[in-house]
């Protein structure tokens, strides 16, 4: 058995333990501290210094002069702006629901049992991963007044529409374009569709549900969380579209498919109104915020989750 350690032996061990204690601590100090001085400096820094320059008139040039909330209240009467939040409304509101339907159709149909099934899921999950201003040329081709779209639509007869040039068709068309990209969406589906107890759908078999009462049924109310987390991250990311707009119209024809950041781009890239640009980011991040508040306000009251009893 052990002898307990003396009197002088405790006094001695208790500052080495205290030692130790607080070098274990500067170790994690000094484990975090690239993360936290690259969060500083490039993150941080950035957030707070943006804030301070949209209370300037600046052109990078002469020194920013501090004009308060003018630029705020500048773009409420900015028929250039409203049109720019109108177009990213507008494309939102289309954007977000047909993506979430056709990632969960084609996941449906991934989850089968078929030959060759991880090279059509590659296939679909692709785009997700490919240069978004490669993609956005590739639609420029296809788009044309005589690219690939408009032959398909002549052989069957259909009149061919001038999709970029045309402002009944411009936005439509980036539309169109975007349900392309349906690859990180139909992935969280995917999964959210093998997780799905069997069980259920037995029990729905006994009940007497066919196909699309067991969809209704069982499928939806399963997948709601997933349905969930797409919606939320389409919307923040159909607020930021930009490559499409840029490369494929150029915000035309007549301002037709002008979206925020495209505009705010503009304003602080070719105009050089910095104050003004940084103005409308702000603007943006609190759109975004609001939006996405509201979709976690209304979550609780369709959002299902298997292990949370509903009230």
């Amino acid at each position: 058995m052990r002898n307990a350690p003396s009197g002088g032996a405790a006094v001695l061990a208790a500052p080495r333990a205290g030692r130790r204690i607080r070098w274990r601590r500067y170790q994690g100090l000094l484990f975090i501290l690239p993360w936290f001085v690259g969060f500083l400096v490039f993150q941080l820094g950035p957030f707070v210094a943006s804030f301070l320059i949209s209370l300037t008139s600046w052109d990078m040039v002469d020194p920013p002069k501090l004009v308060g909330l003018t630029n705020y209240t500048r773009m409420l009467q900015d028929e250039l702006f409203l049109k720019s939040l109108y177009n990213t409304f507008y494309y939102t509101l289309f954007h977000v629901p047909g993506q979430i339907l056709l990632a969960f159709c084609v996941a449906g149909l991934l989850n089968r049992k078929v030959k060759a099934l991880p090279v059509f899921r590659t296939c679909f999950y692709l785009p997700a991963v490919t240069s978004g201003a490669a993609t956005a040329i590739i639609w420029l081709w296809l788009f044309q007044p005589q690219g690939l779209l408009n032959q398909t639509l002549a052989a069957f007869g259909v009149p061919a529409p001038n999709w970029l040039g045309s402002t009944t068709w411009a936005m439509p068309s980036l539309i169109l374009m975007s349900f392309w990209n349906i690859g990180t969406a139909m992935i969280l589906f995917l999964a959210g569709l093998q997780g799905v107890p069997q069980s259920l759908y037995e029990a729905a078999e006994i009940d007497g549900a066919g196909w699309w009462g067991k969809v209704r049924n069982v499928t939806i109310p399963m997948m709601t969380p997933y349905i969930f987390t797409t919606a939320v991250l389409g919307l923040i990311g159909s607020f930021q579209v930009f490559t499409s707009a840029l490369l494929v119209t150029g915000g035309g024809p007549a301002n037709a498919t002008i979206f925020l950041v495209l505009y705010l781009y503009w304003n602080g890239w070719s105009y050089f109104k910095m104050g003004y640009a940084s103005a409308m980011a702000w603007a943006l991040l609190l759109i975004i915020l609001a939006a996405t508040a509201f979709q976690f306000g209304v979550a609780r009251r369709w959002v299902y989750y298997e292990a949370e009893e509903r009230r």
